[in-house]
């Protein structure tokens, strides 16, 4: 039980770091309840910006089950802050819900949120609260209009990029790459979140004195430094193997190209006079 606790907590901190001061912990003893208000444009703290550029806006509201996120899903639940219907609010629990279903076994809220906010930045329009049966006409024949336009421009990108050459393909793939980012997909989550798990263990450490950030660096460095073995072995050669067994080999070669007929002279070299010299200059 306490590493659900533990990986709960973990998770409330993540959001907490994410979301700012739009994550509110409701209940802090289990079962954990968590709210964390959505909008379609994140306008930081200018709350005036907020209310005009955002038509829509709710609060996700989650229960965390005892044994989430191994084996119980999040109870999730949406208010209306702004501009929805009832309707809407059904459609965004099932949204909700669905999202977190699909990331069954792992801390799933980050991901539910994401698919709320892009379904509020989709509708983000005046209106939506408006239940009179005139409102619901123009908004389907609004949403008919979205539709064949984005279906219309989706066939003229195709077109466009159908007599593009590859190398031209390519540049806008890359180009299309750098204004999206990182996509939020359950592989690039699971590898943030086990880079900030990695990073709260090693703040606890420090915090708790287990190692320091001095320590840390020191071993760094050591790791990374050469033994005074190598760096001898290096500077001088004596004791570098691979250096002297290349030597050898190459010294080997070398003599057996030697012409041996050179040493086949007779001549007595014991009879060579080498004191001659030393006598004339006495």
């Amino acid at each position: 039980m306490s590493d659900h606790i533990e990986e709960q907590e973990m998770e409330a901190e993540a959001l907490s770091a994410i979301f700012d001061t739009a994550f509110t912990i409701r209940s802090s003893t289990q079962p954990f309840q968590w709210s964390i208000k959505l909008v379609p444009i994140d306008c930081g703290d200018d709350l005036e910006e907020e209310e005009s550029s955002n038509h829509v806006m709710v609060n996700l509201v989650a229960t965390i089950p005892l044994d989430y996120p191994e084996v119980s899903l999040p109870e999730l639940d949406v208010e209306i802050l702004k501009g929805l219907s009832p309707d809407n609010r059904k459609e965004l629990v099932t949204l909700a819900q669905e999202e977190a279903a699909a990331n069954e076994g792992m801390p799933a809220l980050f991901a539910v949120c994401e698919a709320v906010r892009e379904w509020l930045a989709d509708n983000n329009v005046k209106g939506l609260d408006d239940a009179s049966m005139h409102a619901q006409m123009m908004r389907k024949a609004k949403e008919v209009e979205r539709k064949e336009a984005q279906a219309a421009q989706q066939f003229e990108a195709q077109k466009t990029i159908d007599e593009m050459t590859e190398a031209e393909k390519e540049e806008l793939a890359v180009r299309k790459r750098r204004e999206e980012g990182t996509p939020v997909t359950q592989e690039t989550f699971t590898i943030w979140w086990d880079n900030f798990c990695t990073e709260m263990e090693e703040k606890k450490d420090e915090e708790t004195g287990e190692i320091t950030s001095e320590e840390k660096e020191k071993k760094r460095v050591m790791a990374d430094r050469n033994t005074g073995f190598e760096i001898f072995s290096e500077k001088s050669g004596v004791f570098n193997l691979e250096k002297l067994e290349a030597a050898a080999e190459e010294i080997e070669n070398d003599v057996g190209d030697v012409d041996e007929e050179l040493f086949d002279d007779d001549e007595d070299l014991d009879d060579l006079d080498f004191d001659s010299d030393d006598d004339d200059d006495d």
